[in-house]
């Protein structure tokens, strides 16, 4: 399902808000704001903070909503103490591993010709730190930011810097609630030694449910070592189709309808709420989305129309289906126990598990 785009379930909420805006914090904006917040516009306001000082020069050249500004600077949770480049531009464990990895014989291989390549094609080859970076002299550090620029409403925060992430999120310990947070997304490690203060999976989740925020979708990538390299996913050194868990993204957000939620959901404006059901569809979680319609219907269709957005919804699930049932259709089906909704028995033919493939994994990335 392309987001962004009319006809979708985003697009329905973004339609319908009148006096809110769609409010994004990105560090680590490497690459850009994310293709699918732009269905917001022209309510869609954001802040990408970035270490490269090339990277957010070629951002703000290309950009033209006034209303997204790009900042080179390195984070930290203090403005007083420099940064540390000299262990290399991850944090140690992963620095460690990293050399150990299939993408960074590759990078070896394309060494040299990267020092001397654009700023663009050493990020795709993952080479942030051969481009022109912001003083280490000088980090920031973002609830202050924040502070300073006037922005006490945030809805969605993005964290992916490659180093001192779980330092950033703590930051944050005890202010999602006052900036009115909906959803969260971060860069996670599956490796680690278990240290409480360590950038690793297992950290990060436990400070978000402190926060009370719930997990809703978890990406892995993995990754081949050098000893016995796997093929890329990406036209790009990075993740391989096979290898250990390294890295991924974790997708938190408060939930609305659970034993915690219903006494922040009443601090929520009915187009706060709507958004939060937005940010479900774009993540592909259109269960969650649905569940909220349902659970909220009398506050959201002050904002849009609830039984289009099921129908909506309800498409998005059928991927691949060049007809898709309404809601009210998709619903019968299953409580009919439709055998639709079930793998023939024996065993799954190779081009089935290619198709289920696509459709669940490569497909929604790749129309984003």
């Amino acid at each position: 399902m392309t987001l962004g785009m009319g006809g979708t379930f985003p697009a329905l909420v973004a339609d319908g808000l009148r006096t809110e805006r769609f409010t994004l914090l990105d560090v680590g904006c490497s690459g850009g704001i994310e293709q699918q917040w732009r269905v917001f516009e022209p309510r869609l306001r954001a802040l990408g903070i970035d270490a490269s000082e090339a990277e957010c020069r070629r951002l703000a050249a290309c950009e033209a909503n006034p209303d997204i500004e790009y900042l080179a600077a390195f984070v930290g949770r203090r403005a007083d103490k420099i940064v540390d480049l000299s262990a290399g531009p991850a944090a140690p464990l992963i620095m460690r591993m990293r050399d150990r990895l299939s993408f960074m014989r590759t990078r070896e291989i394309r060494e040299a010709r990267l020092k001397g390549a654009s700023a663009e094609e050493q990020f795709r080859n993952n080479a942030w730190e051969m481009t022109g970076l912001a003083d280490p002299a000088k980090p920031v550090v973002v609830p202050g930011l924040l502070a300073a620029r006037g922005l006490t409403d945030v809805d969605y925060l993005k964290i992916d810097i490659d180093g001192v992430d779980y330092e950033i999120l703590r930051s944050f310990d005890g202010r999602f609630e006052p900036l009115g947070l909906l959803a969260v997304q971060l860069e996670v490690n599956f490796i680690g030694s278990g240290a409480t203060d360590e950038h690793t999976f297992h950290n990060t989740d436990r400070f978000m449910r402190r926060q009370g925020f719930d997990l809703f979708r978890l990406d892995v990538r993995t990754y081949s070592t050098r000893a016995l390299p796997s093929r890329y996913v990406w036209p790009t050194p990075a993740e391989t189709l096979s290898g250990r868990p390294f890295q991924g993204e974790a997708y938190y957000a408060r939930d609305i309808l659970g034993p915690k939620g219903a006494e922040w959901a009443k601090q929520l404006s009915a187009e706060k709420l709507a958004k939060l059901v937005a940010v479900f569809s774009a993540w592909e979680n259109p269960d969650a989305a649905a569940e909220l319609l349902l659970g909220l219907r009398n506050r959201l269709s002050t904002v849009f129309d609830v039984d289009a957005g099921l129908d909506l919804l309800a498409a998005q699930t059928q991927v691949g289906v060049k007809r898709p049932l309404s809601y009210r259709e998709y619903m019968a089906k299953f409580e009919a126990d439709s055998p639709d909704f079930y793998r023939p028995e024996g065993d799954i033919p190779m081009r089935e598990r290619w198709k289920a493939a696509w459709n669940g994994f490569w497909k929604p990335r790749l129309q984003r």
